[in-house]
């Protein structure tokens, strides 16, 4: 079996790679047109003012990036601090929208009169690529989370404080905490960000318990797609299915396929599943996916190693660096919520993550709660948003005396 496991993934890399289209909205990974976009698309239709942005990176690529208020035009500019929402792995910005406008936590903070910001990273249907870099060049794909937090959301953040001239609010889920808190290590980035709330939040992943994802870092698939030139990661293809039988076939329960990835979940809003498929997942890299893989093999919080040689070149050592979360300023308000059922960010390791934090974050513990419910729960927002509001008006008290 497992060399059927093993020729299937293969199977799929190569026909996901060679055949170059996808189902639904993600043909050749062209971006969109302008004319449609995340705006018009899921906002606009809804009523939600919306205009579209686009922030250049240091390495230049292109991002979108959204500004929402309420339907009411209810926006709290000079009174509400920007809040900009950060979205996880295989994830864009669509992902704040997917439910309905009453559970929906981008449409609830826009309604609620803040100043509601979307980052897409690179890589995603809502971002425009880059000068001079297609979709099909390898190096297109040559980066991960690393450069996903220092260039992509560091430049997002930038860009927010000078238009707005104050401080931002990050909201991450899942892999856009890792972002943030590698991020907040930066003090030029600490310094424009008035406050973090981190959904599931993760710097290690040692005790993730997800058996799929156990099978997958088992195996070393990672290491795999590496070796074989694959640079971009495609979930939407159909060969993705054969991927997916030999995978559960024996080795993982993936009656639920969900659970396998991220532990069970208690209020995930199934009956949205085909909506949210029309949407995600997005596109990333397989860089990408190595050193989160590297994270759970090791248990670190560090940059991608490369190897020694190559860490000496990159980064004059022969280990990568950490990012030390002690450099967080304790100055810098956090709040965290997470779930006793989640399999990726584990509540042992969001323990590891607050040993070394010099502050005290506020913490919204719920045990029934898996890693998509704290996004798409049909509670989340009496057991989660709600919360997280009043932690955001907290600040904004703090910050008027």
């Amino acid at each position: 079996m497992e060399k059927v496991f093993l020729l299937t993934f293969i199977l799929f890399l190569f026909i996901s790679q060679s055949v170059g289209e996808l189902p639904g909205n993600y043909s050749d990974f062209t971006p969109p047109s302008p004319a449609v976009s995340l705006c018009t698309e899921l906002l606009e239709p809804n009523g939600y003012p919306c205009t579209e942005h686009t922030v250049q990176t240091k390495d230049g690529f292109l991002l979108g990036l959204q500004r929402v208020s309420s339907r009411s035009g209810n926006l709290k500019l000079g009174r509400s601090h920007p809040v900009l929402l950060q979205h996880g792995l295989f994830m864009s910005g669509d992902a704040w929208f997917l439910d309905s406008v009453e559970q929906s936590l981008g449409f609830i903070l826009a309604d609620e009169g803040f100043d509601v910001w979307v980052s897409n990273v690179r890589g995603t249907r809502w971002s425009h690529g880059h000068t001079s870099l297609s979709e099909k060049d390898k190096d297109y794909w040559d980066w991960s989370w690393q450069e996903l937090a220092l260039y992509d959301l560091a430049e997002m953040i930038h860009y927010i404080n000078s238009m707005t001239k104050s401080k931002v609010i990050i909201v991450g889920h899942s892999q856009g905490t890792i972002m943030s808190l590698a991020a907040l290590t930066q003090p030029e980035v600490a310094e424009m960000v008035e406050a973090a709330a981190l959904l599931c939040p993760i710097s290690y992943l040692e005790h993730v318990s997800a058996p799929l994802v156990l099978r997958m870092v088992a195996m070393h698939l990672d290491q795999m797609v590496v070796a074989m030139g694959i640079h971009q990661l495609n979930f939407r293809s159909d060969a993705l299915v054969n991927l997916v039988d030999s995978i559960c076939d024996g080795h993982a329960d993936c009656n639920d396929f969900l659970t396998s990835i991220t532990g069970k979940n208690c209020c995930f809003n199934k009956s949205r599943i085909d909506f949210y498929l029309e949407y995600e997942p997005h596109p990333s890299s397989a860089k990408n996916l190595r050193h989160l893989f590297q994270m759970i093999r090791k248990g670190t919080f560090s940059h991608f190693d490369y190897g020694m040689f190559k860490n000496l070149m990159v980064y004059g050592q022969t280990k990568p660096p950490t990012f030390d979360l002690s450099r967080i300023p304790s100055s810098l308000p956090l709040w965290m919520g997470y779930g006793g059922s989640d399999a990726l960010a584990d509540p042992t390791d969001v323990q590891h993550t607050l040993d070394e934090l010099q502050s005290k974050p506020e913490l919204l513990y719920l045990e029934n709660y898996g890693h998509i419910d704290f996004v798409a729960s049909t509670k989340a927002k009496e057991d989660v948003f709600d919360h997280m509001i009043r932690f955001f008006r907290s600040r904004e008290k703090s910050s008027s005396l």
